[in-house]
């Protein structure tokens, strides 16, 4: 079956899958602003809506509540769980993908509105264009393509579609643990395209680290003072904590954190060879990142210091003054935010307590009579999957018949907690299918997915369901 043929066929999918994702991207479903729920949840109307168009079932599964840091408790947004007619002498292939976004402003830089698709040379410019809205409107193309040339679909279709992946997932393992032995029972095999290639060449993605998130608050006087009467008399609070954020990490990158380190698991050589095969460039990568020179000088460094080594990165201080002009005040509280990147071996709770052991450590050697609090969120554990799985088997297959060419094994730096936990809870086979490029700027100002990555993604899809049904 020449499944290329079935994609190219159709056509009017192609030019009707970019006008509906205009109207998707046109939908400000920003997860991070509870007050925008609204709009998270009129995403998921409109995804429910395309399914039973295209005659999947559709049922809205109830998530619970979220109590927000004012004590507010606020009902969640629900998640899909649909599936398409189902054959029981066919395997069953459950799709992840999410409809919430980052937060995206004009001022922020955009070259154009965010929430309004706009093509340029090529690249569709819109926040969610990558990042998820564009691979979950392409699995459902990928679909319509086998019905609208009736065509059978070669595989059970499941999906579960949710609208708080941006932050954090909330109630979503709850829910898989739930429905464990209902809506997962029948399920062989689940597939994620939430993540990017590395390079110009088509990937399929093998493992990603996991996270934490750290808050270090410094507590000081009753107010804010002036700095001309009281500086050089008081031990501030911004102080405190510059001298903690500088004692997480040098200026190699390296992690002073003891003992944070210890546990990370050892390079083994055929994981190493994975990385010869890599079209990765490393001028390339500093001019897309607008950076003189990487911590490494190998192309093998820097990837494995984006992949399978840990990371800490200083986010921000919340409580200084950050406007534009002069303000000469010593800030009564401030807190420092900084997230780890974990990776295999590595256990979550154990490097909180190592972290907060340490940042009180060094708070004692201030002698301040400021306070301090650490806390931590999020914990999310690093994946890792087999390659030898019959899904990265059909994976490539599927690569190399739509793109010509064997797909890069990659990793991915950053977390997506639901490939772990499907995989803890389910115990089913997981895989990490990419369509964006590398360049594609997903959680960026300008995000985008290139029509070519879109559509010729859409053909991957429909690819990969018949490559995957071979191997049954």
């Amino acid at each position: 079956m020449a499944v290329l043929s079935l994609c190219l066929a159709h056509g009017n999918t192609f030019f009707f899958s970019i006008m509906r994702l205009k109207e998707w991207v046109a939908v400000q479903s920003d997860s991070g602003d509870h007050t925008k729920w609204g709009e998270v949840e009129r995403i998921l109307n409109m995804t429910a809506v395309r399914i039973q168009e295209m005659g999947g079932t559709v049922e809205f599964a109830d998530v619970g509540t979220h109590q927000l840091p004012s004590g507010e408790t606020v009902l969640l947004p629900p998640v899909i769980l649909a599936e398409f007619e189902k054959d029981p002498k066919k395997a069953t292939l459950c799709i992840y993908g999410h409809v919430d976004v980052q937060p995206a402003k004009m001022e922020d830089g955009w070259t154009t509105d965010p929430f309004n698709l706009t093509e340029i040379k090529g690249n569709l410019y819109g926040r969610g264009a990558t990042d998820n809205k564009g691979p979950v409107l392409a699995w459902l193309h990928a679909v319509e393509t086998y019905q609208a040339i009736e065509k059978e679909i070669p595989m059970n279709i499941k999906l579960i579609i949710e609208g708080l992946e941006e932050v954090g997932s909330y109630g979503l393992l709850e829910l898989t643990r739930k429905r464990n032995d209902s809506f997962f029972a029948d399920v062989d095999f689940i597939v994620i395209s939430d993540n990017v290639w590395a390079t110009r060449t088509p990937a399929l993605t093998y493992g990603t680290r996991g996270s934490s998130y750290f808050f270090v608050e410094v507590d000081g006087p009753k107010l804010d003072f002036h700095s001309g009467v009281y500086g050089g008399s008081i031990q501030e609070p911004m102080s405190d904590l510059i001298a903690l954020l500088g004692s997480l990490l040098d200026h190699t990158g390296k992690i002073l954190v003891p003992g944070v380190t210890d546990d990370v698991a050892p390079l083994t050589e055929d994981e190493r060879k994975l990385y010869d095969n890599i079209s990765f460039d490393l001028e390339e990568m500093k001019s897309v990142a607008g950076v003189k020179h990487f911590l490494q000088d190998t192309k093998e460094g820097v990837l494995m210091a984006r992949w399978r080594n840990p990371s800490l990165s200083i986010h921000g201080i919340q409580g200084a003054f950050s406007e534009p002009g002069t303000k000469t005040v010593i800030p009564k509280q401030v807190t420092g935010k900084f997230s780890i990147r974990h990776v295999p071996n590595m256990d979550p709770p154990d490097v909180e307590r190592k972290v907060k052991a340490h940042l009180q450590q060094v708070f004692s050697t201030l002698k301040s009579p400021n306070r301090l609090r650490v806390t931590a969120t999020v914990g999310a554990k690093p994946w890792v999957a087999n390659l030898k799985d019959p899904q990265y088997v059909a994976g490539q297959r599927a690569v190399r018949e739509v793109f010509g060419v064997d797909p890069e094994l990659i990793r991915e730096g950053s977390t997506i907690p639901i490939a772990q936990n499907f995989q803890e809870e389910t115990g089913k086979s997981v895989m990490m299918l990419p369509i964006g490029g590398h360049d594609d700027g997903e959680h960026s100002q300008n995000e985008k997915i290139s029509r070519y990555n879109y559509i010729e993604g859409t053909k991957l899809f429909a690819a990969y369901f018949y490559e995957l049904s071979l191997l049954q």
